[in-house]
C-alpha cells in the first residue's frame, strides 16, 4: 500500500498532478484545493520543479490502479469517509471535495446542512441526507487542520495564457470529472464572459454548481 508520494512535481492540471519519485512518474488524481496549493508552490518556484508530498488513497480494480492525492491526512480521511457511503464513489467524492474544502465538508456534515451538499452535481437531497446520517459522528473525529479551509480557492492564482487556454483547461478538468464536453464548454464560456480574469479553480468550482 502506498501511504504517500514525495518527489518532484513535473506536471499539473486542475484534476491531476504528476509527481516523479525514484525515477517513476506517478499520475495522482487531485481535487481543486490540492491543485490550488500545488499551483501556488509552482509559481513560487518559477515552475522549476517543487518537491511535494501527497498522502495517497489507492483504488485498485481489475482494469486500473488509481491514485488520489491529498495535502494532509485529515483531507484524505474526509475523502475516505465520503466513499464509505453507499453510492459515493471516488469521482463523486473528489467532486464534493472540489466544491468545498475538507474543513467545510466536516462542518457541513456535522451541522446537518443537506442543502449545501445537494448543491454538488449528482448529490440529491436524499443522498445528502444519507451522507449526513452516516458520517455525522465520523467526521467529528477527523482533524482537518486549521489551514485547510484557506486553500479552497486561491483567487490570486491567475492563468496568464489567455482566454482560450483557460477555457480549454477548465473544460478538460470538467470532462475528467465526468461531464460532457459541450455543456461544460457552454457553462465555462458564460462564466468567462462575465469575468475573463477568473482563475481556473474558480471557473471549475462555479461550473460544478451550474452543470
Amino acid at each position: 500500500m502506498i501511504e504517500y508520494v514525495k518527489g518532484t512535481l513535473s506536471a499539473l492540471i486542475p484534476t491531476l498532478a504528476i509527481v516523479e519519485a525514484g525515477g517513476i512518474g506517478y499520475g495522482i488524481n487531485i481535487a481543486l484545493p490540492v491543485y490550488s496549493a500545488l499551483a501556488g508552490k509552482e509559481e513560487a518556484q518559477g515552475r522549476s520543479g517543487e518537491v511535494v508530498k501527497l498522502f495517497i488513497h489507492e483504488v485498485i480494480r481489475e482494469d486500473e490502479h488509481l491514485l488520489y492525492g491529498f495535502q494532509t491526512e485529515g483531507e484524505r480521511s474526509i475523502f475516505r469517509a465520503l466513499i464509505s457511503v453507499s453510492g459515493i464513489g471516488p469521482n463523486t467524492a473528489r467532486m464534493i471535495m472540489s466544491g468545498y474544502s475538507a474543513a467545510e465538508i466536516r462542518q457541513i456534515i456535522a451541522t446537518g446542512n443537506a442543502r449545501a451538499l445537494s448543491n454538488i452535481k449528482g448529490i440529491g437531497v436524499k443522498t445528502a441526507q444519507r451522507i449526513i446520517v452516516e458520517l455525522k459522528d465520523v467526521v467529528l473525529k477527523i482533524d482537518t487542520g486549521d489551514n485547510i479551509g484557506a486553500t479552497t480557492i486561491d483567487t490570486s492564482s491567475q492563468i496568464g495564457s489567455g482566454y482560450s487556454a483557460l477555457k480549454e483547461e477548465a473544460v478538460s478538468a470538467l470532462t475528467m470529472l465526468g461531464f460532457p464536453a459541450a455543456p461544460a464548454a457552454k457553462v465555462v464560456d458564460k462564466l468567462l464572459q462575465n469575468d475573463p480574469t477568473m482563475p481556473v479553480e474558480r471557473v471549475i468550482k462555479e461550473a460544478l454548481k451550474m452543470l
